[in-house]
């Protein structure tokens, strides 16, 4: 008896990732892109329902894409703003650290602070609650690093004393964002510390 290939797709070729089990978080993005297709008129309000039955059915990426099929692609940000509730509102490192990265929700205000310590926010993956961020961020003999990627459109009004604020500034980048981009404005005080603003490394 011969073996059995599994997960093989037409022609007994699989897509990478063929297999993968997908998660919560990958099905609503396909949600968002069904119903963003209802509301431009690509798809027939009567097709949603059917539609969506099979995008809740998939469990691997492979019948996630099949459920998908024809649904326009998000551009670069097009779905940065999430309906979610924000993954968190503060973050604080006292002779310590903090970090967020990933996918998280960013609300429209976020307050970190670093005492004597320092801390990461890490913005390539994130999704914004709203379409304006405002991030304040004390650093008190400590640092905060904060990576902005080029398709977001960032604004740094911080301040710093005995310290350095800000990095990598938006003026160039605006353009690589586009108008629609979503905007962080980046506030606060760097004290005998720094904040730092800075690209995602390729």
């Amino acid at each position: 008896m011969g073996e059995q290939a599994y997960g093989t797709g037409r022609g007994g070729q699989a897509g990478p990732g063929h297999d993968v089990l997908v998660s919560d978080e990958e099905r609503e993005r396909v949600v968002e892109r069904a119903r963003d297709a209802v509301a431009d008129g690509r798809v027939p309000l009567d097709e949603l329902d059917g539609r969506l039955d099979r995008i809740y059915a998939a469990r691997t990426r492979g019948e996630l894409r099949a459920a998908g099929s024809g649904l326009p692609a998000p551009g670069p940000r097009d779905a940065s703003v999430a309906d979610g509730a924000p993954t968190s509102r503060f973050a604080l490192g006292v002779f310590g650290g903090f970090r967020r990265d990933g996918g998280w929700v960013v609300p429209p205000r976020f307050t970190a602070w670093a005492m004597w310590g320092g801390g990461r926010l890490d913005l390539t993956e994130a999704r914004f609650a709203e379409r304006e961020t405002v991030i304040r961020a004390v650093a008190l003999w400590g640092g905060i690093g904060i990576v902005v990627p080029d398709d977001i459109d960032l604004q740094v009004r911080g301040f710093g004393l005995f310290g350095a604020f800000g990095g990598r500034e938006a003026r160039a980048r605006r353009d690589t964002a586009g108008p629609a981009a979503p905007r962080v404005v980046v506030k606060g005080l760097a004290l005998f510390g720094a904040v730092v603003t800075k690209p995602r490394r390729k």
